[in-house]
């Protein structure tokens, strides 16, 4: 019985939570708000910066740490005119000083990329952008939230109870950790592909290095995958999806370097 009433309410749910993405104007799942989710990813966000600052792993590289910010305040700006509502956002990025390949962005525009994305991979700015975008399009584009679902669901019947009845962020802070490691969909992925190198274009930065980023990604797949790379889809497919995006991203470049 509690089996069948769980299915139900997440049926329920589902079919109340189906909403319209603004920016890729694609229908999404989402059975978290916005005003939730952005909480919820603040506190993990600040939980995550506070341990890393305990342990020694907040960058205390100047020059890194000022290229980071540049880069980001430029698609940070882009982010906004793309999609108003983040304006609002309490925007904030940090340099992790640890040797995985990864980068993410919260809900709420809450960022981090890790020192050995940038340095193993020897990453220009352009390609910098590139990482970042891609992030930061997920935030834009609602994938955190999906993913927050996802993963309320995952806890069951109970823990969606809880969310739909109030607003709890006893549920809710663990599930934003959740989802920062949660897989994003194929489907999230290439639609924060497709906007991540609009964003990084619009913001000035060269969508050629969309292409040698991934070259560069492929190539630290030898000895398995990062973890940028692990829950992302084929190089060689990706680098393919960009290759056709590069000229209609090129005009767009252009005119925001004059």
């Amino acid at each position: 019985m509690k089996a069948v009433l769980a299915a139900t309410l997440l049926l329920a749910l589902g079919l109340a939570g189906c909403q319209t993405n603004p920016v890729s104007g694609r229908s999404q799942l989402v059975l978290v708000s916005e005003e939730q989710a952005e909480a919820s990813s603040a506190k993990a966000y600040a939980q995550t910066v506070s341990e890393a600052r305990q342990h020694g792993k907040l960058s205390t590289d100047a020059a890194l740490n000022g290229r980071v910010q540049r880069i980001t305040d430029r698609l940070i700006a882009q982010a906004e005119a793309m999609y108003p509502p983040s304006r609002a956002w309490k925007w904030s990025v940090a340099v992790i000083d640890d040797p995985t390949l990864n980068a993410w962005c919260m809900p709420g525009g809450k960022m981090a990329i890790y020192t050995g994305i940038v340095t193993k991979l020897r990453l220009t700015d352009d390609e910098i952008a590139q990482v970042m975008g891609h992030e930061i399009s997920h935030a834009l584009l609602g994938h955190g939230r999906e993913r927050m679902s996802r993963a309320i669901a995952m806890q069951g019947g109970m823990a969606l109870g809880s969310v739909v009845s109030g607003y709890d962020l006893s549920v809710l802070a663990p599930v934003a950790d959740v989802a920062v490691t949660l897989p994003n969909s194929r489907e999230s992925e290439s639609e924060a592909d497709r906007y991540g190198i609009e964003l990084a274009a619009r913001a000035g930065y060269d969508p050629h290095a969309a292409i040698t980023l991934w070259e560069k990604m492929s190539q630290a797949n030898g000895n398995g995958p990062p973890q940028f790379l692990s829950t992302h889809p084929s190089p060689s497919n990706r680098m393919q999806a960009l290759n056709a995006l590069v000229p209609k991203m090129m005009p767009i470049y252009e005119k925001a370097r004059k």
